[in-house]
């Protein structure tokens, strides 16, 4: 019983000075000021970051908000508002993360040219990339992801972030490509082979640099094969393309296999092809065995086999129409594709030619029914009915003839 106790007390003493350790331990802060200088808007920032680095994210954005409030002219409002950023995004949570992406984009938008903006359009690319989720589940932080790297590439391409925003990308499109592979590959299974062929050839097209391409070819070459004669010829292109742009790949040989039974040409490989391969090999993310074990309880997918090097797609992949549904017009595109207005000249119209309908007066007699009769005089203030002049009586258009007279009863004697 004394072993026990003392067993758990010493349990309890370990995690209460684990915890007092990782509460007292500072992250540091990565953009600090390192001037130094006993300026008062120096020191209310210095409190600020140390406030960040310490976990109290709303003191160091009220001290900030301080700053930037008193000191409008100081020459740290640009490193302040940056820190606010921080701050939300070191806080974390989905509210936190929305909030650092808004003070992010201000920060770009106020501060475009400074180096500081490359890297707040990084982390706006970075917590998107840390919300996303397994690719059989919602696709809307992978899009995001997805865009805001591609943004960063385009308007920094210079900077020192471009190359692990484009590594970035390669493992965001990972996730895509086997989101969408896993759809073809399921209409595959189900041997509806057209919905199959159209999905895996959007992949293999859009995705090159995704690690199962060479399978999702693989399922391409037979569902084009499983469509029909009219079909053989994309079944030999799949085919080729895994000869000669995946080599390495041990698919490699069913494709030659499959080459030689339909008599087509087998492809000599592409030694670009063939080196970037090698050095995808080469470079293998292994995964821990944590991350084996708990990687099936996680939300966050596994990119360990995305590709290390090649150009990412610069676009997102759109829905494609299957190569089985008939184009009308030989391919020729069909209906109204645009639409212009011109004038035209030279053409005699009713508008041209007769009198605008709205300058035509009434006909005589047609409005005399709603004006007052001639000689009548407007009714008494005491309620009394106005006396209409009975000379001009005949002149009024009526619709009703005069009642009969009553014939009165006759008394009997």
């Amino acid at each position: 019983m004394s072993f026990n106790w003392n067993y758990r007390n010493t349990v309890v003493l370990l995690l209460l000075v684990l915890v007092a350790v990782g509460g007292c331990r500072r992250k540091k802060y990565e953009n600090p000021i390192t001037k130094d200088t006993q300026q008062p808007d120096k020191i209310l920032f210095d409190k600020a970051i140390g406030d960040i680095e310490r976990g109290r994210y709303e003191v160091a954005r009220l001290t900030l908000n301080t700053l930037m409030n008193t000191y409008d002219t100081s020459e740290y409002l640009a490193k302040a508002k940056l820190a606010i950023a921080d701050s939300w995004y070191r806080e974390g949570g989905a509210h936190g993360l929305a909030q650092a992406e808004a003070e992010y984009k201000d920060f770009i938008l106020f501060y475009p040219t400074l180096e500081e903006s490359a890297e707040a359009q990084f982390k706006v690319c970075d917590l998107h990339y840390k919300q996303m989720e397994k690719p059989d589940r919602d696709p809307g932080h992978v899009v995001r992801a997805d865009e805001e790297c591609r943004q960063l590439l385009t308007q920094f391409p210079n900077s020192r972030y471009a190359p692990m925003a484009q590594q970035r990308l390669r493992e965001i499109q990972e996730v895509s490509a086997e989101s969408e592979f896993r759809v073809g590959s399921y209409y595959h299974h189900k041997q509806s082979y057209p919905a199959a062929a159209n999905r895996l050839q959007a992949v293999t097209d859009h995705y090159p640099l995704y690690s199962a391409a060479d399978l999702a070819l693989s399922q391409l070459g037979d569902s084009y094969a499983r469509m029909g004669p009219r079909f053989k010829q994309k079944s030999i292109l799949a085919y080729q393309k895994i000869v000669r742009e995946y080599p390495l790949s041990p698919l490699a040989e069913d494709a030659k296999k499959h080459l030689g039974e339909v008599e087509a040409e087998i492809p000599e490989p592409d030694p670009v092809a063939l080196a970037r391969m090698k050095y995808e090999q080469e470079n293998v993310t292994p995964r821990s065995a944590m991350a084996k074990t708990w990687g099936v309880f996680s939300k966050s997918p596994d990119v360990s086999r995305a590709a290390k090097s090649g150009q990412p797609a610069n676009s997102v992949l759109r829905p494609t129409t299957p190569a089985s549904v008939p184009v009308p017009g030989g391919g020729a595109q069909t209906g109204t594709t645009d639409v212009t207005v011109s004038t035209v000249s030279g053409a005699t119209t009713d508008l041209d030619t007769k009198p605008d309908a709205r300058l035509n007066q009434p006909a005589q007699g047609s409005g005399e029914a709603n004006q007052p009769a001639q000689g009548a005089q407007p009714a008494a203030a005491g309620g009394q009915a106005s006396q209409v002049n009975t000379a001009n009586t005949d002149q009024l258009p009526t619709n009703r003839q005069a009642p009969p007279p009553k014939k009165g009863k006759q008394k009997k004697k």
